[in-house]
């Protein structure tokens, strides 16, 4: 009888934790959330394993997302999008992608709309969020990584070889800050 309470509080203790850290999570500053930066391989490799545990049975094994994921499902779901270049991941925030895995939803989203994305705040720590979203960061296109770049505060999590290649905006992006960094106005 004595293990088994020193099992549930054990138990209570763990789930206590993850508790705190979830409301911790959700209480940073965005200029205080780490970026996600595709260019460190300890990351990738790290991001590759929990995408493919986590992310894969609904974004697909090589980023595409479900078929016909521009859709809406007969539940009124969307479908999970893809995350490669042909997906809209890229234009947002490494703050918001980094919600929306936390809590399945960004931030401003209405309580009332209905999301199929679990949120993984209770399974993968924050670290192991960025892991998975540096790995898919290193699948777009420099031009994609570097728009999307200039959505984080100081452009966190550009690209180091940003200045030393030849790249182009996506066709839909009209990012005035990234033109100017391309410029040299950083």
């Amino acid at each position: 009888m004595c293990r088994l309470w020193k099992l549930c509080a054990a138990c209570l203790v763990i789930l206590l934790w993850l508790a705190s850290q979830a409301v911790q999570a959700d209480t940073l500053e965005d200029s205080d959330r780490p970026v996600a930066e595709s260019g460190r391989p300890v990351l990738l490799q790290a991001g590759m394993r929990h995408y493919k545990t986590f992310c894969a049975q609904c974004h697909g094994r090589n980023l595409q997302g479900q078929p016909l994921w521009q859709l809406q499902d007969a539940d009124r779901h969307r479908r999970a999008p893809a995350l490669d270049d042909t997906g809209h991941a890229w234009q947002h925030a490494d703050a918001d992608l980094l919600q929306m895995i936390r809590s399945g939803r960004f931030s401003g989203t209405p309580a009332s709309v209905v999301s199929a994305m679990p949120g993984f705040a209770a399974v993968l720590r924050e670290q192991q969020m960025i892991e998975v979203m540096a790995f898919i960061k290193s699948r777009w296109a420099i031009g994609l990584r570097m728009s999307q770049a200039s959505l984080n505060p100081d452009f966190a999590g550009m690209p180091a070889n940003a200045e030393g290649v030849s790249w182009t905006l996506p066709p839909n992006c009209s990012s005035s800050a990234l033109q100017d960094w391309k410029k040299g106005g950083r």
